[in-house]
């Protein structure tokens, strides 16, 4: 009888065991939120920025282009170039090159796979944007508007140059819209403590602070 009763009660448990431990399987890790109902959430996590995301050159910005380190005999003039309706820049030797829609990382590969090695050994391209980029801050901040894009600036930097937040501003309901329409739930007093979860800002991404109601 005793061995009858221990063995189904041992089932018992373990089927109740597999059971409760499906039923409480974690869900799949999220820093931000797209879904306003949602709350803050509890995990620490490391925001992957999309490869969309990056500063990507537009039709119409100003770039200057330096090339150095070609030999001790060889020297550049400067180069500035205003992005063509086509996207592209043209450069000595290589011709048109597409600019529009590549990082800075990008077109200096771009170029330097051009003169290397059809016309020099090694060379060092530097691309830089010398074009006015701009973001947007509106809603709760003291100066809202249009303003100059630093590289490295993030939600909060933004928010702090934007004169900071009102005392009607919600610090739980602040958006970050990118240029290509990713919408960005930001936690403001979380991303204060926390760099994971002050996703970085990029030239033309809005910041929208709501209005809290009491």
């Amino acid at each position: 009888m005793k061995l009858l009763f221990n063995g189904p009660f041992a089932c018992a448990l373990l089927f109740a065991g597999v059971f409760f431990t499906g039923c409480t399987s974690p869900s799949p890790d999220a820093v931000f939120s797209s879904d306003p109902s949602q709350p803050p959430p509890t995990m620490t996590n490391t925001y992957q920025t999309p490869d969309y995301a990056f500063a990507r050159f537009s039709k119409g910005d100003t770039l200057d282009v330096t090339l150095s380190d070609a030999g001790p005999d060889i020297t550049f003039p400067p180069y500035e170039e205003t992005i063509k309706e086509d996207g592209t820049i043209t450069m000595s030797l290589v011709g048109s090159i597409q600019a529009a829609g590549k990082t800075a990382g990008e077109l200096q590969k771009a170029i330097h796979d051009l003169y290397v090695p059809k016309f020099y050994r090694r060379l060092t391209v530097t691309v830089k944007s010398s074009s006015d980029r701009v973001y947007y801050v509106s809603g709760e901040v003291h100066g809202p508007g249009r303003l100059a894009y630093i590289g490295g600036t993030t939600v909060t930097k933004a928010i702090t140059a934007a004169g900071g937040l009102t005392d009607f501003a919600n610090p739980k309901r602040v958006w970050l819209i990118r240029s290509t329409g990713q919408r960005i739930r930001v936690y403001y007093d979380k991303a204060l403590k926390d760099p994971t979860q002050d996703p970085i800002v990029y030239p033309d991404d809005q910041i929208n602070v709501e209005r809290k109601w009491w």
